[in-house]
């Protein structure tokens, strides 16, 4: 297919495809957006509605399954997102349309300032960030790699800049709409997030003229059979928007949220129980491959368990900054969200740490394996979790604390995310059996929409328990996790055979 734009190796930018810059910015605006509700997000759900800055007044145990879901469909929803990018749309009109629906949900948010309810404009505002991300998040990084046809180390260099860009963002969305939020209006840091995701757009399609052919569909069925699959599509997802829409809200007039919630988890981890099981039982896969869908299992299990706990940042841990730390300086109050900053900060400067640790190691033949650096991330993150339950524990008597502690806390947690993270999905593709490398990347997304919902779950529990008890609890059941991780990793490695 031709577009009459230019190659995207005609300009270069830092020795990459010019390309590359546009993607940048544009990841760094959606994350910007993104944590920077995120940061807001809890906190305004829990302020009273009669404080000078009202808020929903929701008690920890809602506002922590609210959370927890919505972060749950940001993941669940990359799988639709993907498909209808790779088989109607292509990726870059997904990227564009998914930033225009997140753009309308953070503006949507801030309906208040214009006289619309709050409840209302809440929930409507999350449900079309949720669908935007869905639609841009795992679009955007393909068309990384779509820059790159030769592959190789440059376009490894060329996705580490990329990740550079989504924690650049990470780090200024908290402090810039925590600043108007918390100190001034909560919909004022809404709607900047609103206006991050705007300036995101707009450099977007100034860019467009650099990316080439990266992002245009790429299919071979005629005009005709692309409409009439289009139009099923969207018939198939607006019948199943609204009877999920119905179905939430007879549900809801029965049971809690809370419980709805977390049904809703227990129901998914059954589908891929059953699901692995069908794969192992009732496939023709070789020996070999099971034991390695074995292994995929084990990692999908073990980075739930690890994003349950990560993701304790925007909700528990949230709330712990707000109302137990000290955040004088001078005579000014820090807002609460700045904290959110923290584990970005130790990624940018980190991750070329681990990056050179791990060839390092490699080159020396000393590099720990997969399995190895999973359990490693969940004994980073257990550590983490140990620190803050002390730091609460001097709370509990009503004082404050010093934020050092999530200081410490947060960094810890990083060198976990360092050590999991970046080998997840790299792990998945080079375990998966040929024919079903998309299914068991949509597993490991799976996982981690998992861990957020249980995350938000969990934290919901600061309305029965003190923060140094779940904290506490928090700590030892990851712990007990990265320990079991650990003790299994040669018996896991085996089954791996010859996979690094």
């Amino acid at each position: 297919m031709t577009t009459g734009t230019k190659p995207p190796h005609a300009a270069q930018w830092f020795g990459h495809p010019r390309g590359l810059s546009t993607l940048f910015f544009t990841e760094l605006w959606e994350r910007f957006s993104y944590y920077g509700m995120r940061a807001l997000l809890v906190l305004f759900m829990t302020t009273a509605a009669a404080e000078g800055n009202p808020g929903l007044e929701f008690g920890e145990g809602k506002a922590g399954a609210i959370y927890g879901l919505y972060t749950f469909f940001v993941y669940v929803l990359a799988l639709p997102g993907g498909w209808i990018a790779d088989n109607l749309w292509g990726q870059r009109k997904a990227v564009f349309v998914g930033g225009c629906i997140i753009a309308l949900g953070h503006f949507t948010m801030a309906g208040p300032l214009v006289g619309f309810p709050d409840n209302g404009s809440f929930f409507l505002g999350l449900m079309f960030i949720v669908i935007g991300t869905g639609l841009l998040k795992p679009n955007v990084s393909t068309m990384v790699g779509d820059l790159y046809p030769e592959g190789g180390a440059r376009r490894d260099a060329g996705f580490s800049i990329f990740y550079m860009g989504i924690n650049l963002g990470a780090f200024a969305g908290p402090i810039l709409t925590g600043l108007l939020g918390e100190a001034y209006n909560w919909h004022y840091g809404f709607s900047l997030a609103g206006v991050g995701m705007i300036f995101g757009l707009i450099q977007y399609r100034m860019g467009t003229k650099y990316l080439g052919d990266a992002g245009l569909l790429k299919s071979d069925v005629s005009e005709d059979t692309l409409k009439r699959k289009t139009r099923v599509t969207y018939i198939v997802l607006a019948s199943s928007f609204v009877i999920a829409a119905v179905a939430g809200t007879l549900l809801l007039q029965a049971l809690p949220l809370e419980t709805l919630a977390a049904w809703l988890g227990y129901a998914v981890i059954g589908i891929a129980v059953a699901f692995f099981a069908y794969l192992l039982i009732f496939t023709n896969h070789t020996k070999l491959e099971k034991k390695r869908l074995v292994v995929i299992f084990w990692l999908f299990i073990l980075a739930a368990i690890f994003w349950s706990g990560f993701e304790q940042a925007g909700s528990s841990l949230n709330l712990f900054a707000r109302d137990s730390t000290d955040r004088m300086l001078g005579g000014w109050e820090l807002p609460a969200s700045w904290l959110q900053s923290v584990n970005s900060t130790f990624i940018i400067i980190l991750a070329p740490v681990f990056g050179s640790l791990w060839i390092t190691l490699a080159r020396l033949k000393q590099n720990p394996s997969i399995p190895a650096k999973f359990a490693l991330g969940l004994l980073g993150l257990a550590g983490g979790f140990f620190v803050i339950a002390w730091g609460a524990a001097n709370a509990e008597d009503g004082s404050l604390v010093s934020p050092v502690w999530l200081v410490v806390m947060y960094f810890l947690h990083t060198v976990g995310e360092l050590s999991l993270s970046p080998v997840g999905l790299s792990s998945i593709t080079k375990l998966a059996p040929v024919g079903r490398v998309g299914q068991m990347m949509g597993v490991w997304f799976i996982g981690t929409a998992l861990g957020n919902l249980f995350a938000g779950l969990v934290a919901g529990q600061l309305e029965t328990l003190n923060a140094a008890a779940l904290f506490g609890n928090v700590a030892m059941i990851i712990g007990v996790s990265g320990v079991v991780a650990l003790a299994a990793f040669p018996f896991i490695k085996r089954l791996m055979g010859d996979v690094d």
